[in-house]
């Protein structure tokens, strides 16, 4: 009974505690509700009479951030919100980096849909339109990003998809000049022709650049767009019977030899990095080429898979399908080097690794069985 009593008195008097303790929290943020424009005004005098910047812009921003603490509570939502904003912007570029990065080198990668190509059309084409599809709309075009969005802060997506794109315009060009039209004195097709120019627009170009021009421009995307929907014309006319495609070995021949000489202009940029840069602790620029290089093999692979269907043939008829094959397998393996960190060491380093110099011996490989290929159609 007695224990019983005690336990009651001490329950009332933590109670009897607690309620004082919120009477007088209750009272003291009346009070300072109450009295808050008395003490900002005194505060604001007090800075003045310092020195202070009371009638600048410090001073009224210095007053306005006293009577958020004056509120009660205001001050430390004010504080925390600063915080989180803080926290937001510095993850902004990391997460939206991993977020938007995509280095897509499927090599299983087919046109599907609108895309795709119907009996009679090219399946080189409709490669070209896919690959525009896929990097432009699907995966999004990062190399011409402005400062605001995270791609900016990207290095490798970039370089790989302009390295996509050049392989695109390279092959465009024989496009228009040799496949897709009857002979060298013919008019040239229209849809090829506008591909084709569109196709070498600059990677780079956003809607605004203010050292340029005021004035909006046409961004890379939008170009590239156009010159895909173009493809895709030509391909409808094409299975309709109303466009050019001569699939014939000269045909075939000069458009191999094309794509050689870019790949022989490709090793000698690989070469001037290795012969330039592999004695450097840290060669930042070493990626950039990989992964240019890497975009330009894998575009140039893809399309080479397309040709083999538009030229089956051909390839058949000169006994290149072995050939053929092995030249693909060649590409697909160049294409395919994807290392953690390009490194850009010695080619003879016993520790550190040269990526470009073993990713320069199967871009050549790939060029001569190219050539040999070009040499069996030539007899």
């Amino acid at each position: 009974m007695a224990l019983r009593k005690r336990t009651e008195r001490m329950s009332g008097n933590i109670w009897s505690k607690i309620t004082t303790w919120f009477s007088d929290s209750v009272e003291t943020m009346r009070e300072n509700w109450a009295y808050r424009r008395e003490r900002a005004a005194a505060s604001g005098e007090a800075g003045a009479a310092s020195g202070g910047l009371s009638d600048g812009t410090t001073g009224r921003l210095g007053s306005f951030w006293r009577n958020l603490n004056d509120r009660p509570g205001m001050g430390g939502i004010a504080k925390r919100g600063l915080i989180a904003l803080a926290v937001i912007l510095l993850l902004y570029y990391p997460i939206g980096m991993l977020m938007v990065s995509a280095i897509d080198d499927d090599p299983n990668f087919t046109p599907t849909g609108e895309n795709a190509a119907k009996a009679g059309g090219s399946q080189a084409v409709a490669m070209m339109a896919a690959l525009i599809d896929r990097e432009v709309n699907e995966n999004s075009w990062v190399a011409n990003d402005p400062f605001f969005q995270p791609g900016v802060m990207l290095d490798n997506m970039p370089n790989y998809q302009m390295g996509i794109m050049s392989a695109l315009a390279r092959f465009s060009f024989e496009m228009t000049d040799q496949v897709g039209r009857a002979r060298g004195s013919s008019e040239a097709d229209p849809d090829l022709q506008k591909a084709a120019g569109l196709l070498q627009y600059p990677g780079d170009v956003w809607i605004w650049n203010p050292t340029v021009s005021l004035a909006p421009r046409a961004s890379s995307e939008s170009q590239y767009r156009t010159a895909r929907k173009a493809l895709l014309r030509y391909n409808t006319r094409l299975e309709a019977g109303n466009a050019t495609f001569e699939r014939r070995a000269d045909n075939l021949m000069a458009t191999i030899e094309r794509i050689v000489s870019d790949l022989g202009s490709q090793s000698a940029v690989i070469d001037d990095q290795v012969r330039e840069h592999s004695g450097d602790f840290i060669d930042a620029h070493a990626d950039d080429v990989f992964y240019n290089t890497k975009g330009k093999l894998y575009g140039y692979y893809l399309i080479m898979k397309g040709l083999g269907e538009d030229f089956a043939p051909i390839i058949k008829e000169k006994n290149l399908t072995k050939n053929w094959e092995r030249m693909l397998d060649t590409f697909r393996e160049a294409a395919g080097l994807s290392p953690l960190v390009v490194v850009n060491g010695a080619p003879d380093a016993a520790i550190r690794p040269s990526h470009l110099a073993s990713q320069g011996f199967y871009l050549l490989r790939a060029r001569t069985q190219a050539r040999e290929v070009a040499n069996i159609l030539l007899k």
